[in-house]
């Protein structure tokens, strides 16, 4: 019999708290009124715990503790080990509080608790491990040139950008929080959170542990909001230096657009609609599990799902069989019940919006080996979905459906699949499965994408840089590259 989770007695109590805003290192309503927002549960539909919402004028307040203590170096003139110390603790107090932490993602955003735990959680503080280490590494360069009968000593230096704007999804608030909060505070900056009001629990926890790390007042300001309104003004701030934002495309451009005003640096990871491309020489049962977990995990809310499969023709019939066997094999419910192997989508019109796009893949020549609706009761679930013989022009193979929904096609030949794959407006991510050396690497070495696997699909780490080609972003995150995005180059020429 399934056992499900007890939750703890602190996260009861934090739950049961309205949660604030942090600006300056204080918790505080927000300034205009008294503006709310419940968090929902998405396994339930039922209220979660009560949000307050940043205004305009909360805004400018977060905004202006970030650039006073950028200006008066309240990070920055800490020594790079006494920073480097200060990350390891964050990392050190994620662990201590990992429970809560996978309580609070499992009941904000739908996750499987197990996951959240081993997955998120685990990984946020690894992320902050990892830019720790580039605290005090974070060296310069020098060369002598002679320019006519002028020579010069010079150095390059890396300074941190400054005021960095971090705009965060609802899909992995933690993880997303950690991806590029410890980076930007490696490399010196103050800056800005703006998580989802859909899903920001783990952020606001979060901010407590950055206190309690010793972080200084107005170094991270946390204010919870919607795009449309906090986002919208973040971006077109002309005291914000940088933007970091994860979400879709279209809210991509509309940054693009905003951020021309002072022409803040941008780093946009968008949209994806990856392929997962299996060979007839593949393992078949690690495939078959691999691309189920690359679609179906985190009920297919993850911006390098494995959308599209293409699989060489030899084999298809048989993929799919395996493949719809996993589908049909998983259990929905709720992260908490540990029995549950995919939970709810984040909202009811979230899930209507992945419905339409099924229907709309039928109606226009799809083949629906299983799943396709919307669960009846409780909670905001969907069935694992597959749709088989999609054709390229069709609209689930063309848009980020964001949902447990697979579109399969064959293929005959490595160009052939190539072409298709590359035939995306998108260009995040995707996977090869082979067992063949050559194929493989022939294969990663003409696809467009920023990240491939092989043989695995979805696997990240800190030090190995993300980001996509084509519509799917701006720049590149994890890895030196990271803390690239957060500082700027400063040339000095000495003349001799």
């Amino acid at each position: 019999m399934a056992s499900t989770h007890q939750v703890s007695e602190q996260t009861r109590r934090f739950l049961a708290a309205r949660r604030g805003l942090l600006i300056d290192g204080r918790w505080q309503d927000a300034r205009a009124k008294a503006q709310t927002a419940w968090s929902l549960d998405p396994a339930t539909g039922k209220p979660l715990a009560e949000l307050t919402v940043a205004g305009p004028e909360d805004v400018e307040a977060a905004v202006a503790a970030a650039r006073h203590s950028f200006e008066s170096r309240r990070w920055l003139r800490l020594a790079p080990a006494a920073r480097e110390r200060s990350l390891w603790r964050i990392a050190e107090l994620i662990e201590q509080h990992a429970q809560m932490l996978a309580e609070l993602e499992t009941l904000d955003g739908g996750k499987l608790f197990a996951g959240a735990l081993h997955g998120d959680v685990a990984f946020a503080a690894d992320v902050f491990r990892y830019h720790a280490g580039w605290c005090t590494k974070l060296e310069g360069r020098q060369l002598e040139v002679q320019s006519g009968d002028m020579r010069f000593h010079c150095h390059m230096v890396r300074e941190p950008v400054g005021v960095a704007a971090l705009i965060i999804p609802w899909n992995g608030p933690l993880a997303m929080s950690a991806w590029k909060l410890a980076p930007a505070l490696a490399a010196g900056c103050s800056v800005i959170i703006k998580p989802s009001e859909l899903a920001c629990l783990s952020v606001l926890k979060l901010g407590e542990l950055l206190l309690e790390a010793g972080v200084p007042d107005g170094v991270v300001n946390i204010i919870p909001g919607s795009g449309a309104a906090v986002g919208a003004q973040l971006a077109a701030h002309r005291a914000i230096d940088k933007i970091s934002f994860t979400g879709s495309t279209a809210t991509g451009r509309h940054i693009v657009r905003a951020a021309a005003g002072n022409l803040k640096k941008l780093t946009l990871e968008l949209g994806g609609k990856s392929p997962a491309i299996v060979f007839a020489d593949a393992d078949l049962d690690l495939a078959a599990a691999g691309v189920a977990a690359g679609i179906f995990g985190g009920a297919g809310q993850v911006c390098v799902a494995g959308s599209r499969l293409y699989v060489q023709r030899a084999i298809y019939s048989e993929f799919l069989e395996r493949l719809s066997a996993a589908a049909r094999a998983l259990r929905l419910g709720p992260g908490l019940d540990e029995s549950s192997q995919i939970g709810p989508l984040i909202s009811d019109s979230h899930r209507g919006g992945v419905s339409s796009l099924v229907t709309q893949g039928i109606q226009e020549g799809a083949r629906l080996v299983t799943g396709g609706h919307a669960v009846e009761g409780a909670g905001f679930f969907f069935e694992p979905t597959i749709l088989a013989d999609a054709t390229p022009g069709m609209t689930a193979v063309r848009e980020e459906i964001f949902g447990p929904v697979l579109t399969a096609m064959p293929f005959e030949t490595a160009d052939e699949v190539i072409a298709a794959a590359n035939d995306s407006e998108f260009g995040l991510a995707g996977s090869v499965w082979t067992r063949d050396l050559s194929t493989a690497l022939d294969t990663t070495a003409r696809i467009r994408a920023g990240l491939l696997w092989v043989n695995a699909h979805g696997v990240p780490h800190p030090a190995i840089p993300f980001g996509g080609y084509k519509q799917s972003g701006w720049g590149r995150e994890q890895g030196r590259d990271a803390i690239d995005a957060f500082t700027e180059l400063k040339s000095v020429m000495v003349r001799l």
